[in-house]
């Protein structure tokens, strides 16, 4: 569909040049205008959140080699990424955590808060709603939509307190009382599209989507969609690449004993 995207593209991380914060001084006039790689982004909530388990046990600094091991990817790959936030660490030392773990939490918009809006309120959109760990990381829940009849005027406990369900019908006006910024589809893989399309119309720019489905934004819209069908699929393909392994040794054993026996018989 012309004018619309379905895909991430390097996403150009945005910083306030008059900020008061001065550890972040020398380096926002640069991040300001930095595309960051769309995989380098998805790293990033990786990184902050060791580097959270490393500040809460009192870990002053780290090296890049021990903070590649704990997210799981190599040192250099580490460097490469915290060098788009201008953040190089010191040779022989490595990276201040509570500094890096800062210039992160800027890049990530995790500096403000961030009031989310909730379509769909079935078995995954409660417990979207009830998990602790938005709040947490500054992600407050200020909006459930639903058409359910048994649902709407329901009040659902979530991390920032009781959310009264509201029908989808007034999305438009909820989202403008609530001021959500940020969206998420849990609803049918048939409706989703036309909820995206409803969101963005009311102003939303950023959709997490739940539905089995790909939805098409307009450009200066983003979505990224979660599937656990299909995450579960490339965890049983790799199963299955272990298991067809393992019976390739056990054939290939098979047939050195069946011809080590054949030799010693000859």
């Amino acid at each position: 569909m012309p004018g619309r995207s379905t895909s991430t593209s390097p996403v150009t991380v945005q910083t306030n040049s008059d900020s008061a914060d001065a550890p972040l001084a020398a380096s926002a006039k640069a991040l300001a205008s930095a595309r960051i790689p769309a995989a380098t982004v998805a790293r990033l909530p990786l990184y902050h959140r060791v580097l959270d388990r490393l500040a809460a046990n009192g870990v002053s600094t780290v090296s890049s080699e021990a903070l590649a091991a704990a997210v799981g990817v190599t040192s250099a790959m580490i460097r490469k990424d915290l060098s788009y936030l201008g953040s190089y660490g010191t040779r022989g030392v490595g990276y201040d955590v509570s500094y890096l773990g800062y210039q992160i939490t800027h890049a990530l918009g995790l500096t403000q808060d961030w009031p989310v809006a909730i379509v769909g309120v079935g078995n995954l959109g409660r417990a979207l709603a009830h998990y602790g760990g938005l709040g947490n990381r500054g992600f407050r829940v200020v909006a459930l939509l639903d058409v359910d009849d048994a649902v709407i005027g329901t009040d659902i406990s979530t991390g920032a307190g009781l959310v009264r369900v509201r029908h989808l019908d007034d999305l438009e006006i909820v989202i403008g009382q609530t001021g959500a910024r940020l969206g998420v589809v849990a609803v049918p893989a048939d409706v989703a599209q036309a909820v995206a399309d409803r969101l963005v119309d009311a102003g939303i720019r950023s959709i997490l989507n739940f539905a089995p489905t790909v939805l098409s934004v307009p450009k200066g819209a983003d979505v990224r969609r979660v599937d656990l069908a299909v995450e579960l699929q490339i965890l049983a393909f790799h199963e299955q690449r272990r298991n067809d392994l393992a019976d390739d040794l056990a054939a290939a054993e098979l047939v050195a004993d069946l011809h080590g026996n054949e030799v010693a018989s000859a």
